[in-house]
């Protein structure tokens, strides 16, 4: 399979292991500036077999190529209304309410809410907002967007905090969880070198219940009532933190050139 890789990612301090990676299992790919004005990807090589990694724009941008294969597997089962009726309960933030980026909402005294896109996760980081943070949020975000998909018209979803103790990132292929990584452990929780085996069987629970798609990326969270799912994400765009992505490449080749 052919490997297109977007060069100029900065957000990603660990991006440059993605290179490493291909290289060291002896791959074929394509370090691929995306420019900011562009609204295509052109590339060089005529080959279909190709899996892209880079940026969320990228990944929508490689959807426009049907037949790439598998290309890019973004939207579609990853947004929330989709794989929501599946998991319910198991979702951190299951019973939520949706509402334009405009509209106003209702806050008590005191509240605070954990608000987060609804259908493009990396549109702005989810977290938990005070009526004032929030309104403050709304107004930059309406004025100083860098990007279209943020806008009046964006959907997002609200609902109440929950307490997260650590927080880990899987990545699933062809059904099997392939690789995870910690991400954030709250508080005073001591650090763990490795995800807990309750948590992979959480996991791999999940994907027997409902499988979002031959590769993707789940987050899950662990809470004082037991693990939940934070979010679900594309894997043509998911962070790798500290993980060597090697294991991952190395199972996307095997399962995807069967």
């Amino acid at each position: 399979m052919f490997y297109l890789i977007q060069s100029n990612i900065y957000s990603d301090p660990d991006h440059y292991k993605t290179f490493e990676a291909l290289d060291e299992l002896g791959l074929e790919y394509e370090a691929y500036e995306l420019l900011p004005t562009a609204t295509e990807i052109e590339l060089k090589s005529e080959r279909k077999d190709i899996f892209v990694y880079g940026s969320v724009r990228l990944a929508r941008l490689a959807k426009a190529h049907s037949d790439w294969n598998p290309g890019s597997f973004y939207g579609g089962n990853h947004q929330f209304e989709k794989h929501a009726p599946f998991y319910q309960n198991h979702l951190l933030n299951y019973e939520t309410t949706i509402f334009k980026l405009e509209e106003l909402i209702d806050w008590n005294p005191g509240e605070e809410k954990f608000i987060k896109p609804y259908r493009d996760a990396k549109v702005f980081t989810g977290k938990v907002f005070t009526e004032l943070k929030w309104n403050n949020f709304v107004s930059n975000a309406l004025q100083q967007s860098t990007t279209p998909l943020l806008n009046s018209k964006t959907l997002v979803q609200t609902s109440r905090p929950q307490h997260l103790i650590k927080e880990a990132r899987l990545w699933i292929v062809g059904n099997s969880i392939v690789a995870s990584v910690y991400y954030k452990f709250h508080g005073d929780q001591p650090f763990e070198e490795y995800v807990s085996e309750d948590g992979i069987q959480f996991a791999k629970q999940m994907i027997d219940i409902y499988c979002v798609a031959e590769a993707f990326v789940m987050d899950i969270g662990f809470t004082d009532t037991g693990w939940k799912i934070v979010e679900i994400n594309c894997i043509n765009s998911a962070g790798f933190y500290h993980l060597n992505p090697r294991p991952l490449f190395k199972a996307l080749e095997v399962h995807l050139n069967r």
